[in-house]
């Protein structure tokens, strides 16, 4: 009996070019949207801490911002494997929005947060993150969103299916 080599294995994932899409969208929406956002909320003096923070980080010294960014690219993998695959359309870009902002910043709250300071916020302390973080966070959501969209019509792949 001879093998059948016309049947293909089913798509079980994503493509390598659509992760590293996912990465580079992420890590890029982190200085154009999140950063930039965060600057006119520090100049407009509704939060106290700048945009492109130079401080070193833990354990490779590289400024808090590039940091955030690996993390923005990391956030876009995950963004890439959830939401395309979920949503639509409008509800695409609503859930860009949403899911992100709710997402990431519970996530620095109950996780980083803890992990940095071996506890967590307050009460005030935790709205005023929700209400600030899930802005920025939104942000970086949208920049992403529009990103991977860009990638899809510039290199005629996929990764964004809005």
């Amino acid at each position: 009996m001879q093998a059948s080599s016309s049947m293909k294995a089913p798509n079980t994932g994503p493509s390598i070019m659509t992760l590293l899409q996912a990465f580079v969208a992420g890590f890029i929406a982190v200085p154009i949207f999140h950063q930039i956002l965060l600057w006119i909320l520090n100049v407009t003096h509704v939060v106290p801490f700048p945009a492109f923070d130079m401080s070193p980080t833990w354990p490779l010294g590289v400024p808090a911002w590039i940091s955030a960014s690996f993390w923005g690219g990391v956030w876009g993998i995950i963004f890439v494997l959830t939401i395309p695959r979920l949503f639509r359309g409008a509800s695409y870009w609503i859930a860009a929005v949403v899911a992100s902002a709710l997402a990431l910043t519970l996530v620095f709250a109950f996780v980083v947060i803890p992990l940095k300071t071996g506890g967590f916020l307050g009460i005030k302390d935790f709205i005023g993150l929700m209400i600030i973080g899930s802005l920025l966070n939104g942000a970086w959501g949208i920049g992403t969103a529009l990103f991977l969209k860009l990638f899809d019509q510039l290199l005629g792949t996929r990764p964004a299916m809005s």
